[in-house]
């Protein structure tokens, strides 16, 4: 069977995906090396969410002035993405979930170990993740 999303649809994935890796970035003492590993785990995905978030990011909504503000717009966009690929292509579900985590985990490996801010924001992504 062949998925076909709409441009909302792969912004959604796009915004959540990249949000998530943001959101850690955001919560860590070194943003720019846990963007850059969360961003390679990202661009690593295969199947349909690799097309996906390979593709040119236009119209992301990852803004916000705050912390609170960025999570406004990520963690709803992650549970909106699990549920458009649950109705849509379930195994691109898991694979767009294990994808996120991988990402988190990844995005992680400059912190030694984890901080309780880290810990507590990977535990809102994988809620939103999980809310679907």
């Amino acid at each position: 069977m062949s998925i076909t999303l709409n441009d909302q649809d792969k912004i959604t994935l796009r915004t959540a995906a990249y949000g998530a890796v943001s959101l850690i970035a955001a919560a860590a003492s070194k943003p720019h090396k846990v963007a850059t590993d969360g961003t390679i785990a990202l661009t690593s995905a295969t199947g349909l969410v690799g097309h996906v978030l390979n593709e040119k990011s236009k119209g992301m909504n990852l803004g916000g002035k705050t912390v609170a503000e960025m999570a406004d717009n990520v963690l709803p966009a992650l549970t909106a993405a699990m549920t458009l690929l649950k109705d849509q292509a379930p195994a691109e579900a898991d694979n767009f979930r294990s994808t996120v985590v991988l990402a988190i985990e990844a995005a992680q490996t400059h912190q030694g170990a984890p901080s309780p801010v880290l810990t507590d924001m990977a535990r809102k992504i994988t809620g939103a993740l999980d809310a679907a």
